[in-house]
């Protein structure tokens, strides 16, 4: 049975062995350029969604996690950038940031609930999520696959803290119990 240590101590003991024999880097390949490009694309789209929901909310704990989410966006997106950057991967070209506004001018059918909000950046986290777990499970070079981690890591900590948001207001979508059939009744 793997140990996540010993996994852990063959990366590091590859990447010392890679440092050390001052190799230059392969090049990326074709599916660690296209989890770059999406994940890109994903924080660029969460970003505007968070400044959406900004200009939206007048709830103060919404507006709290929307600014988390925020900070941690946009290091991610900034770290990404300057990876694919530094590799020759061309950046999509992206809408820019909404203007500011105030949440109260806005009619209320034209507008997110606090609810939606908050389910919204839960499925766009869960996305997260498995995007950076789809890139880490394609990737060959050990410097990307430490980007995907730290960014799932990142992820999944606010996604923690979202969920007990989301139950303490009662916003967590729970999809219907499966009983099986022939399952004894309690």
């Amino acid at each position: 049975m793997p140990n996540v240590f010993e996994a852990m101590l063959n990366t590091l003991k590859m990447s010392i062995d890679n440092t050390d024999k001052k190799e230059k880097k392969a090049p990326l390949h074709t599916g660690e350029v296209t989890n770059c490009w999406v994940y890109y694309t994903m924080l660029h789209e969460f970003l505007r969604y968070e400044e959406v929901g900004l200009n939206t909310t007048t709830d103060d704990e919404v507006n709290e996690m929307l600014k988390d989410a925020m900070k941690m966006c946009k290091p991610q997106l900034k770290r990404l950038e300057e990876f694919m950057v530094e590799e020759g991967i061309p950046l999509p070209g992206l809408p820019g940031k909404k203007p500011i506004s105030n949440g109260n001018d806005i009619p209320l059918g034209a507008k997110l609930t606090d609810d939606e909000l908050a389910n919204g950046i839960s499925l766009k986290v869960a996305g997260a999520i498995i995007q950076c777990a789809t890139g880490q499970a394609q990737v060959v070079r050990n410097d990307i696959g430490y980007i995907w981690i730290k960014f799932q890591l990142e992820m999944i900590t606010f996604g923690t803290t979202l969920k007990a948001l989301m139950r303490k207001r009662g916003w967590l979508r729970v999809p219907p119990h499966y009983y099986p059939p022939g399952m004894p009744e309690k």
